[in-house]
């Protein structure tokens, strides 16, 4: 059952992305890990309902912040682990016509998370500048780059294991470990098409 749910999360994920390449040619893409302080001078009790409010303020407030300029989708996931207790995995996606700096978007997300979300209790690890050799997931990824975009979708798998699930946690059956933007509006077929099919 839980394999079957991964694929179906697995293959949602990638038809979000499809979606997202066939309407902007290049995408600039950002991964940060965010949390929450855990040494003993700055703990705090981090219950699931506030991480929800902590996140869906920063999603909320990408309309109104120029951080978010030209962003044009996300996916997120909410675990829950006993070294780390609740974080977020996230990829968030911009237009890469419009956004080439990766490692400072990456930064300026993670500060703005820290500093302004949750007062300085939070903590983000920004893989574009820390990871930036070993991950070839992710920074510009052109439309025609098939080989770039499979390794994305590797990358993103991780997201849809059910290691460090929050169900535990749950008060609320809404509450999601998933999240995505909403799913961008299909191309008019004037033209040719930018890309063939990748998982063919």
């Amino acid at each position: 059952m839980a394999i079957k749910k991964s694929k179906r999360r697995q293959d949602s994920n990638e038809k979000y992305v499809d979606a997202l390449q066939e309407k902007y040619s290049k995408l600039c893409v950002v991964r940060l890990d965010l949390g929450y302080k855990k040494d003993e001078t700055n703990k705090v009790d981090i219950t699931l309902e506030k991480a929800n409010k902590d996140i869906n303020r920063l999603l909320n407030n990408r309309r109104n912040n120029s951080t978010f300029d030209n962003n044009v989708g996300y996916v997120l996931k909410t675990e829950y682990g006993k070294d780390r207790d609740i974080h977020f995995h996230s990829y968030f996606f911009f237009d890469g016509q419009k956004i080439q700096k990766d490692m400072i978007k990456g930064e300026d997300i993670g500060k703005y998370w820290s500093e302004n979300i949750t007062n300085k209790q939070g903590t983000y690890y920004n893989c574009n500048r820390n990871d930036y050799k070993d991950n070839h997931a992710i920074g510009i990824l052109d439309y025609r780059d098939v080989e770039k975009r499979r390794k994305l979708d590797i990358s993103m798998a991780y997201l849809c294991k059910e290691k460090q699930s929050i169900d535990a946690l749950k008060e609320n059956e809404k509450d999601k470990s998933i999240r995505r933007g909403t799913m961008p509006k299909e191309r008019s077929n004037i033209g040719r098409p930018r890309r063939s099919n990748i998982h063919e």
